[in-house]
């Protein structure tokens, strides 16, 4: 299959050509149907005799081309309409009835806040072509009315008010809110690339319009990305608060498979400098080793890495409910595991040539024991519940 993108290096266009290169790579198995056999990657600056080649050979096309900051407002028209005209005329010319894909906006309703846009006219404009264009040579077009959109490589002060906040978030930069009580339909990128792959294989979410929200109907005029998000953005300020804390709390926050949080924690996470993508951690050292705390959570306890020097014993203590896994990675080990009120002793040789994870147990005092005379001891821990000072459960007692 051969396929045509406009506006390749924009945002949705640059996430959807690592997606076909990735399947085309055999890196991406998970649209086994799928075979992409050409590429055609077009932009503003790319020589028009790419969109000619690609309108006479394309299979399919994603017409992601468009402006959405001119220096006038005539350049909406311009941009949004005069292009989707050139297209749809060159496709013509070849006499290419493949199905084209617009990218449009939830602007087009010109509904509600909307009902005075510029950029939704232009938009509206586009659409109604492209429904001609239909009429008149029986090719498919799938019309995608896209709301907010945000992810990786999203260019901030420019389409999307959650890149411009991350960006900021990330370099320390300030944020503008006047009303955190407004709320935004999100789509995040992987979803929509998702849609396109789903489109691409004859697998369109298609809708009608009630004002500004999309209705799923088989048949319908319009097309959507069926997985989206509501957040106000006093809540997505307050998740970047946590998110750019989290270097000095450790707290990881609730990120749930397909949730809201996960995505928005991805896509912060894009736009770190490298001076913040590496930070150090507190390491509480003495003569026995040391022992770091990685990382808390917020209803799954917490990491930590213990480094414990030949000959050292540490632990000897037991809890009633908290539990723990011991992993060592590095050296060798032995832990050793008391229930409390009897002599019973559970031994383990651990080894970090053999990685495995070792319970320990409620009600059992127990220690790890370094057992070389050369190497340290590495070991990572997990505690289903975070350290609390004011009731750490924890008791000491020698095994």
């Amino acid at each position: 299959m051969n396929i045509l993108i406009t506006g390749a290096a924009g945002f949705v266009g640059k996430n959807l050509t690592e997606a076909f290169k990735a399947i085309q790579s055999g890196k991406d198995r998970t649209h086994p149907g799928l075979q992409i056999d050409a590429l055609y990657l077009y932009d503003l600056d790319s020589d028009p005799d790419l969109l000619e080649q690609g309108c006479a050979d394309a299979d399919f096309v994603f017409n992601l081309a468009g402006v959405n900051r001119p220096k006038s407002t005539e350049e909406f028209m311009e941009g949004n309409f005069g292009f989707a005209s050139t297209l749809l005329d060159t496709l013509k010319k070849y006499k290419n009835t493949c199905p084209v894909m617009l990218s449009s906006s939830i602007q087009a309703t010109l509904e509600g806040r909307y009902a005075g846009s510029e950029y939704g006219r232009s938009k509206k404009a586009g659409e109604e072509l492209f429904f001609r264009y239909t009429a008149e040579t029986g090719a498919r077009v799938l019309v995608y009315r896209f709301p907010n959109l945000f992810g990786k490589w999203c260019r901030p002060n420019y389409n999307s008010a959650v890149a411009t906040f991350c960006h900021n978030y990330a370099h320390d930069l300030p944020i503008t809110v006047n009303d955190p009580a407004v709320e935004l339909e999100l789509v995040y990128i992987d979803d929509l690339v998702e849609e396109m792959l789903c489109a691409l294989e004859g697998k369109a979410h298609t809708c009608v319009f009630q004002g500004v929200e999309a209705v799923f109907v088989p048949e319908g005029r319009y097309c959507a990305v069926p997985v989206s998000h509501r957040a106000t953005l006093g809540r997505i300020v307050s998740l970047l608060d946590t998110f750019k804390a989290q270097p000095q709390t450790l707290m990881l926050p609730e990120i749930p498979k397909g949730s809201f949080e996960k995505k928005l924690y991805s896509t912060y996470l894009s736009y770190l400098p490298k001076e913040k993508a590496a930070f150090s951690l507190k390491m509480n050292t003495d003569a026995r080793g040391s022992f770091t705390e990685l990382l808390r959570t917020e209803k799954c306890g917490q990491f930590s890495v213990n480094i414990s020097r030949p000959g050292i014993t540490k632990g000897q203590h037991w809890h009633n409910t908290k539990w723990e896994f011991f992993i060592v990675v590095a050296g060798r080990g032995l832990i050793r595991q008391r229930r409390i009120g009897s002599d019973e002793v559970l031994e383990f040789y651990v080894s970090g040539e053999e990685i495995q994870a070792v319970h320990m147990l409620p009600g059992y005092t127990h220690n790890i024991i370094n057992l070389s005379e050369t190497e340290n001891l590495v070991t990572v821990m997990w505690a289903n519940e975070c350290f609390d000072p004011a009731k750490p459960d924890t008791f000491f007692e020698v095994v």
